[in-house]
């Protein structure tokens, strides 16, 4: 019989390797800040980049941050994450099942057009050589994005909003704001706006950038990847999928459908 080779792990302790938290008996310590230190002197904002990114976030910084969680925590029972939160707490599961239906809504269709977007203007960023035109460099990127993705743009147009999503103005204002500090470069927004124009004049009709857009400006800023601004997005869609179910679950509704009882389906059988 073959001897057992001998685990490469020294010990328990080895089987998990992270630098996000130490932890042993009556010690917690986050990134290296000891937790005691840090409750009640840092904001949830702050502590949400200290442990994802190991760093610290103040200034203008967090406020953009700030500013982009909580543009984003609802927009209405419509959205399907919402939708699918307020029937499962209809249905009797508790409030932490309800959160997770909820969350388990946002997709790349419903809840991943900002990681798109920051994807879209990353690979323009990428791509730029230094004294390339922008209006240029935008053109090919939005040629090579359609050609792959469709002809969907992400972070550009509202269903809804039609004429202009209120969120989007804001936190432009606060993205100037903050290159007028010096807190950021700036270099994404003018790809975005510049996206904004050439999209316009591609389709003859303004095509005004989205909260989608306007936070992966934000993201792209802070040096966020596209991944981490989706489950940025999630974090701060959560509280409204929070509050939604809640609320529901105070109507003493149970069941609930996706429509009203008395609207039947189309059967095409």
């Amino acid at each position: 019989m073959r001897a057992k080779r001998p685990s490469s792990k020294s010990d328990v302790r080895d089987w998990w390797e992270t630098s996000i938290i130490d932890m042993e008996p009556n010690k917690i310590s986050i990134r290296g800040h000891e937790i005691e230190k840090l409750i009640g002197t840092v904001s949830f904002t702050q502590m949400i980049w200290l442990i994802i990114t190991g760093e610290s976030l103040n200034g203008f910084r967090e406020r953009l941050l700030e500013a982009a969680l909580v543009s984003a925590v609802d927009h209405g029972p419509q959205a399907p994450s919402v939708a699918a939160a307020r029937m499962a707490i209809s249905c009797g599961v508790s409030i932490n099942n309800a959160l997770a239906s909820g969350v388990n809504m946002l997709g790349d269709i419903h809840g991943g057009a900002g990681q798109q977007a920051l994807e879209l203007y990353r690979n323009i960023a990428d791509q730029m050589d230094g004294d390339e035109d922008l209006n240029c460099a935008v053109t090919d990127g939005l040629n090579k994005w359609t050609l792959v993705n469709g002809r969907f743009v992400p972070g550009f147009g509202h269903r809804f909003h039609k004429k202009q999503d209120p969120r989007s103005p804001r936190l432009m204002e606060l993205v100037d704001q903050a290159i007028i500090n010096g807190d950021i470069s700036g270099r994404f927004k003018k790809i975005a706006q510049t996206v904004e124009m050439v999209l316009a004049k591609q389709k003859g009709k303004p095509i005004p950038m989205n909260i989608d857009g306007s936070t992966a400006v934000i993201f792209a800023e802070l040096g966020c990847t596209p991944t981490i601004a989706r489950g940025l997005f999630c974090l701060s869609r959560s509280v409204g999928i929070l509050a939604h179910s809640h609320e529901q679950s105070q109507q003493g509704e149970r069941n609930k459908g996706p429509t009203p009882p008395k609207y039947l389906w189309k059967y095409s059988g």
